[in-house]
């Protein structure tokens, strides 16, 4: 595909995804919602892994509405809550002897300080080490996947994003605790990992790809539910309106990544507009940081002891 040709990308340019199985997390709502819908559109058996159930089953009733032949299933999944990832990665691995894509889409954005189940800061939790948790969980079912993938959701806020790995709990506490500096950290570890992840799956000559995707400046309910009002505020009311894309659109990076047959390993795609904020879909660069060797090596580590999940054969 030549460039040209790649920033035309649009969803009608999906292939047919008739036997593929698909695991989109936070599927209910924005991004996973509009995600779900093009898979099931063109032929995918998506898997809707969502914190709430009933929210999740009503989306699933829309959509069988409107996509039809739809083929979905609903598990529960709380990211910010490990045994709850254990269990929902057991019952698909039950379900289903191969998965062929994992989109690592669900998030939280800029809550007060809350600690997970396991006592970690909910956005770290939520957003990097759930997703950490579930693709290990999952990564031999991948392998036996086709054109398998990882497609982790990141942000274009992972490039103010500082993580250190000195001091990261400290960072949390209660004196020194910024929502937005946390969102950002977590956005940033989501890109290293994808990063790294991709390293590793390389090193070890798997077939299973890592990519990363943002979705640029887009309308969802992340900005408009986070408990913080000036961040409601600034970003749900005032420059949303302006600046930001529907969701639909928003999607389309995490959906080539997916979904287009040429996508490279540990490809980074964004929208192609001015400042990444909206537009077709493209290769956009990785901060300096997400590609960072020792970064990379500590975060996995790291993330290996505190989800108690290794990567084998990646580790």
């Amino acid at each position: 595909m030549t460039l040209n040709e790649q920033q035309r990308w649009n969803a009608d340019l999906i292939p047919d995804l008739t036997g593929r199985v698909f695991v989109v997390t936070g599927a209910n709502s924005g991004l996973g919602l509009a995600t779900a819908r093009e898979l099931a559109r063109h032929g995918g058996h998506v898997v809707l892994a969502v914190r709430d159930e009933r929210r999740g089953r009503a989306a699933a009733e829309a959509l069988t509405r409107e996509v039809s032949g739809a083929r979905l299933d609903v598990r529960r999944l709380d990211l910010a809550d490990l045994d709850s990832v254990r269990e929902c990665a057991a019952k698909l691995r039950a379900d289903h002897e191969r998965i062929d894509v994992l989109v690592n889409n669900a998030g939280v954005m800029a809550p007060p300080r809350t600690l997970s189940a396991q006592g970690h800061e909910l956005q770290f939790a939520v957003n990097h080490l759930g997703h950490f948790a579930l693709t290990g969980l999952l990564l031999d079912r991948l392998a036996a996947g086709r054109d398998a993938r990882v497609v982790t959701v990141s942000s274009l806020q992972h490039r103010k994003g500082r993580i250190d790995l000195d001091a990261l709990e400290d960072g949390d506490s209660v004196r020194r605790y910024s929502p937005m500096g946390s969102y950002n950290r977590s956005k940033l570890a989501n890109a290293v990992f994808g990063h790294q992840l991709h390293q590793r799956l390389t090193a070890a000559g798997s077939p299973v790809r890592s990519l990363l995707a943002h979705p640029g400046y887009t309308a969802t309910n992340l900005q408009n539910e986070t408990p913080v009002a000036v961040v409601r505020l600034v970003f749900g009311r005032v420059l949303g309106p302006l600046l930001a894309q529907a969701p639909q659109a928003g999607a389309l990076p995490q959906l080539y990544a997916a979904t287009a047959p040429d996508v490279e390993g540990g490809a980074f795609i964004g929208p192609d507009g001015r400042g990444e904020l909206r537009g077709a879909p493209t290769r956009v660069a990785l901060a300096p940081a997400a590609a960072d060797p020792e970064t990379g090596r500590r975060l996995w580590e790291l993330s290996e002891t505190l989800t108690g999940v290794r990567f084998a054969p990646l580790s």
